[in-house]
């Protein structure tokens, strides 16, 4: 017998019934409230709102449990590649060794753009934000492919979208981010892998011979593997609430980028080397620092500690910190900001205070360091978090059109003004 819930509201009794998800969430399906009760509910944020009901990714905050189509993320970060995973969180099941090829090279047959596309680019000044130029880029996809405006297009033209995107977005990061540097663009080496193209578009110069650092390539491969999807968070229910329009991917995708680029959002990492540059300004004392994140009088939070989701660990902290550690020995990179990075860790790994409140190093703590390290501006650092989100936007959106969701529509409590009288300006 399935469960239920029980609304009473000014003498009367509402049922609704209890949706249960195959790892036992549980949600009380209010689709009729409205309509039987003349009642709304009020969630700001949407904290407590389950807007749709998914099969991509599962996520439990009070375990440190993430998994992608019911793979556990440990495993993809440490046996699969960002590629595989894509595939994986768009169409549901790990590829063949036969579809993952085909993909790949589908992917790599897509990775140049239209020259007049360098023509907008030309457009933006040096001092842009390259998530603005990012994001505009994306949508302009919409004029070279018209028909990706047709919201009734068969799944071959949806899969051709797809894989544009997936094949064009480390191009227009790479290009956002020469775009700040004020140098010329570098063109896709098809030679490369996924990643080691990206890191050759962003950081060589042309004409010259770059060879990919195989442990920065697999740090990065990491990272984006980490970030490809993580459930119904700001950005991605921006791409599914603006797909419900039947707006176009490339839209649809735009949007989720224009949310990202919040501080609240994609800014976290951002955050965490502001936080050890203004530390380092001040004399580069991280025991003080760690002594006002303990004084609950002082206004001062250590960024890039915590999460607001994990509430014991961040499960995917533990697989990047290994990877930052190569990369800082790899490199060698001799960093005052970065070194204060590691006392914070160090710190925050020992000591009691942190541990008791599980305030133990996440993701972005660790991603920043990484990004630091390579060289990449702290403006840069959110287009890298879209990199790697990509592959879940499109699931989400491609999920949401199949499942055929209604247009998103949430309701409000209205309080401004009752109903009142004009009185013309010359009477006033």
């Amino acid at each position: 017998m399935s469960e239920s819930a029980k609304l009473s509201f000014k003498g009367q009794d509402y049922e609704f019934p209890v949706i249960t998800g195959t790892e036992n969430e549980s949600a009380i399906d209010i689709a009729k409230l409205r309509a039987s009760s003349g009642l709304i509910t009020l969630d700001p944020g949407y904290k407590n709102t389950g807007a749709t009901k998914s099969a991509i990714t599962f996520l439990d905050g009070e375990e440190g449990i993430l998994r992608y189509r019911g793979y556990r993320i440990e495993d993809l970060a440490e046996k699969s590649n960002f590629l595989e995973v894509s595939y994986l969180l768009i169409y549901g099941e790990l590829p063949t060794q036969s579809q993952y090829e085909t993909f790949s090279k589908e992917i790599t047959h897509h990775t140049l753009v239209h020259e007049d596309i360098k023509k907008i680019l030309e457009g933006f000044p040096s001092n842009a934000h390259p998530m603005g130029v990012l994001s505009s880029l994306i949508c302009a996809l919409t004029a070279f492919y018209p028909d990706s405006l047709n919201p009734n297009r068969n799944k071959e033209e949806i899969n051709l979208s797809i894989v544009r995107l997936i094949a064009k977005m480390p191009t227009f990061a790479a290009w956002a981010y020469k775009n700040e540097m004020g140098h010329p663009v570098n063109y896709p080496d098809n030679s490369l892998d996924y990643c080691s193209n990206f890191l050759k578009m962003m950081f060589a110069l042309p004409a010259e011979k770059y060879d990919v650092d195989p442990v920065v390539s697999s740090a990065l491969d990491k990272l984006l593997i980490l970030h490809a999807d993580h459930e119904q968070n700001c950005s991605t229910s921006t791409v599914r609430i603006v797909g419900s329009s039947q707006a176009s991917i490339y839209a649809s995708i735009s949007a989720g980028i224009n949310a990202l680029w919040g501080p609240l959002h994609g800014g976290a990492n951002q955050s965490v080397i502001e936080m050890l540059e203004a530390i380092k300004a001040d004399g580069g004392d991280a025991k003080k620092y760690l002594d006002k994140a303990k004084d609950k009088n002082d206004p001062f939070r250590l960024m890039g500690f915590g999460h607001r989701v994990y509430k014991n660990f961040d499960p995917r902290a533990k697989i990047i910190k290994k990877a930052a550690d190569d990369v800082l020995e790899k490199l060698g990179v001799n960093d005052p900001v970065l070194e204060i990075a590691k006392e914070l860790e160090h710190a925050a790994l020992n000591d009691q205070y942190f541990i008791d409140r599980q305030l133990y190093p996440n993701v972005d703590f660790y991603s920043g360091i990484i990004y630091r390290a390579l060289g990449i501006p702290t403006d840069m650092f959110t287009v890298m978090f879209a990199l790697g989100r990509l592959p879940g936007w499109i699931a989400q959106w491609k999920e949401m059109r199949e499942n055929g969701e209604p247009i998103g529509r949430p309701r409000q409590v209205y309080t401004g003004a009752n109903e009142r009288d004009y009185v013309s300006m010359n009477k006033r």
